[in-house]
């Protein structure tokens, strides 16, 4: 009977005494090798699957920056999309980069995170880009989602796009900038090329008064990959394809960020219908949240979506 109890009570202690973890795992889905990072202080804790940005925007070399708080409250899991950093490094996609093919991965590796932990949820966060496919998961996993944030979201880019473009052509005419409006005017929405994706984003920069900068180089290189893919994404309107979903859903939104716009989002907010939502306005922040205020971000997934006030 005493080494009955003495199993017992070591299991329970062995399952509640907490087991920090920050490991990197290669996951075989979608035909190729795929690399995660998971870190946490507690690998007991709930999972929290981040989306990065792009598309073609690892941030696994600067997690620790927009992360250390939650690592406290979650097990914190990177993921290398399809053809980017690390998971790039094992291989390449045998396969061209469609919209489609992303999205199929982001279902597969829920699946397996979920899998692999023995989880039936876990949350889901994602920036930018990484919100195309999260609001897909929201689409086809909500059973699955113990909430997903949504950080500057694409909720209807091509839109965005348009907006921003009249903003920076209406600027230059008030100031006379005749050269600017000029190369503006060369502009389409969605975009051609990789020159008009780059007088887009370096007159936006301009246009919020960014310290940012971009080379033509860059945006040239990075669009002979990822510009028909992110065109393919930026077609969706979620006003009129996703107008209710079936777990909790929260925006965050920079008050300057006109790259996905924010007003788009906010209305996108009010017209979502869902079992429960938010909307945080970050009011000094533009398109890069998680870089920028990453502190508030973590804040506020902590202290009310993690762990909502309870009223009176």
């Amino acid at each position: 009977m005493r080494s009955v109890f003495l199993f017992v009570f070591a299991a329970a202690h062995y399952f509640c005494v907490a087991q920090a973890v920050d490991q990197r795992h290669e996951i075989s889905i979608g035909g190729i090798r795929q690399a995660i990072w998971v870190k946490g202080t507690d690998a007991h804790k709930p999972l929290l699957l981040f989306l990065h940005g792009g598309p073609g925007n690892s941030v696994m070399s600067y997690a620790d920056k927009f992360c250390d708080q939650l690592y406290e409250h979650f097990t914190v899991i990177q993921w290398d999309q399809r053809d980017v950093g690390a998971t790039l490094n094992l291989n390449r996609s045998p396969i061209p980069l469609t919209l489609s093919v992303m999205q199929r991965d982001a279902e597969l590796m829920l699946d397996s995170l979920l899998i692999r932990f023995g989880r039936s949820k876990m949350y889901v966060v994602g920036h930018s880009w990484g919100t195309a496919l999260g609001f897909h998961l929201v689409r086809t996993r909500a059973a699955q989602i113990e909430a997903f944030v949504a950080i500057g979201s694409m909720v209807n880019q091509q839109q965005s796009e348009r907006i921003a473009l009249e903003l920076m052509k209406a600027s230059a005419v008030t100031s006379n900038n005749l050269s600017k409006h000029k190369e503006l005017m060369t502009v389409e929405i969605p975009f051609r090329d990789g020159q008009q994706l780059y007088i887009h984003r370096k007159s936006l920069l301009e246009y919020t008064r960014s310290r940012a900068r971009l080379t033509r180089e860059h945006v040239e290189q990075w669009s002979e990959k990822w510009l028909s893919l992110f065109n393919e994404a930026s077609k969706e309107n979620l006003f009129e394809t996703l107008p209710e979903v079936h777990c909790p859903v929260y925006i965050f939104a920079g008050r300057h960020d006109y790259q996905t716009n924010s007003v788009l989002a906010e209305q996108y907010f009010k017209s979502l219908k869902a079992p429960s939502k938010g909307f945080y306005w970050f009011e000094k922040a533009g398109h890069s949240i998680p870089s920028t205020f990453g502190a508030k971000m973590q804040d506020i997934i902590i202290k009310q979506i993690l762990n909502p006030p309870t009223g009176l």
